[in-house]
């Protein structure tokens, strides 16, 4: 297909399987979008599941992993070691129907670049990744493939029987494809097991922004919690899954020894069951930590939830925080450390892989554990929750840092190459 015509703006055609709700792919699609829109690109959407303005969607039931007969598929093809024929006629007869859709998306709003969210990288949804691998192959259409998590850094894909599949699509590698990988560790995978290269973009947030600061709705979080004024409140701002470590955190407050301390957990256990809840309720009982979980006062709206009670955005959350605990074993990048940086809190940061090689680098004045916690540590948290002239400096820093490397206009440097190359003009 031709380029798109020089002007002062594209129609980006922005694919995946949802972009709905707080997931990291949908919140980093629309910080693309919003920096987009502002230099007057204009964003359309293809998916699943969207929230999105029904003008500029293109809403496809199949496109979602979610979906019954997406979820026939995985199915039977994770864990498994062959596949049978019946799998792979349907899985090619959704790719056709997918790809047809696309041709349509492409049609209904005279797409220019199309900007695909994960859906190439990670087999959630294998027809999906092979219509878009087929409609690249048939046009030669300009695609920015964003891509935030390979099946080859999770488990669960490790054994499966669709290999022909996942080399043939996740992630495509046609010479109109343009990869974008959101840290070095993906960057340097995507070299080494496909020879494609990727420009980094990370994840990023809006520091020119002023930080949000305690208003009427949200005053009374603390006491819609159940925590004092003067309590101490340490806030984990994640879901409730193994690999956030968040035992670690009721090990940091029972070792605090102080009444006044307080754990929040602000997100839900996800689709991954209930099992490390219960098991974190039983430590923190044993260990005498007050643990709050409140995922059903946290929203992303302001809103009332089916019981008649306020609920608060996660923001409000960190407003009223005093310390955020963060002790992921794995991230692919660490939004909320980025979150910590930018409504400057203090924070504890167990050093995982993508913070040692992309975020530390940078002089991020954080407290840091190797996997386990030391007296030390403990010791840094004590002095940062009792020294408020300590504490200021420290997330002063922060914030400046984080303005300079993970902010919008970083983000804006790196779409308007993405742009350029297929435009031939610094239109953004």
């Amino acid at each position: 297909m031709p380029l798109p015509p020089i002007n002062t703006g594209h129609r980006i055609g922005f694919v995946g399987t949802r972009f709905a709700g707080t997931d990291g792919v949908s919140l980093e699609a629309a910080k693309w979008a919003k920096v987009l829109w502002h230099n007057r690109h204009v964003s359309y959407w293809f998916a699943g599941k969207l929230d999105t303005d029904p003008e500029v969607s293109h809403l496809v039931p199949h496109a979602y992993f979610g979906h019954p007969d997406i979820q026939w598929i995985n199915h039977r093809v994770f864990g498994k070691t062959t596949r049978d024929p019946e799998v792979t006629r349907r899985i090619f007869a959704l790719a056709e129907h997918l790809k047809r859709s696309l041709y349509e998306f492409v049609r209904k709003f005279d797409i220019e670049i199309l900007c695909v969210q994960n859906a190439s990288c990670i087999p959630m949804n294998i027809p999906l990744g092979v219509a878009i691998a087929l409609f690249c192959a048939e046009t030669n259409f300009p695609t920015i493939a964003h891509h935030h998590d390979f099946y080859w850094e999770r488990d669960r894909f490790a054994v499966n029987s669709v290999g022909d599949l996942l080399r043939m699509a996740f992630p495509c590698t046609m010479p109109c494809i343009q990869h974008v990988t959101i840290n070095s560790e993906g960057q340097r995978a995507l070299s080494h097991r496909r020879g494609a290269s990727s420009v980094l973009v990370p994840n990023v947030l809006d520091f020119e922004s002023p930080t949000p600061e305690i208003d009427d709705y949200n005053a009374d979080f603390r006491q819609a919690i159940g925590v004092a004024p003067d309590d101490i409140l340490f806030l984990q701002p994640t879901r409730v899954v193994p690999r956030k470590g968040i035992e670690h955190a009721i090990s940091l407050l029972a070792a605090l020894k102080n009444p006044k301390c307080k754990l929040v957990v602000s997100h839900e256990s996800g689709d991954e069951g209930d099992e490390y809840l219960h098991a974190l309720r039983e430590m923190a009982e044993s260990q005498g930590v007050d643990l709050r979980y409140v995922p059903n006062r946290i929203g992303e709206e302001r809103d009332t939830n089916a019981t008649g009670e306020k609920v608060y955005l996660l923001a409000d959350a960190y407003l009223h925080a005093d310390f955020i605990t963060y002790p992921s074993l794995y991230e692919g990048f660490g939004n909320a450390l980025i979150e910590a940086f930018y409504y400057r809190q203090p924070v504890l940061v167990n050093r995982y892989s993508i913070f040692v090689s992309d975020i530390e680098p940078k002089g991020f004045d954080v407290i840091t554990m190797n996997g386990y916690l030391t007296k030390s540590v403990v010791n840094k948290v004590r002095r940062v929750i009792e020294d408020p002239e300590h504490r200021r400096a420290m997330v002063d820093r922060n914030f400046d840092l984080g303005k300079r490397f993970f902010s919008y206009a970083v983000l804006r440097r790196k779409l308007r190459a993405l742009v350029t190359n297929v435009t031939g003009m610094d239109d953004l």
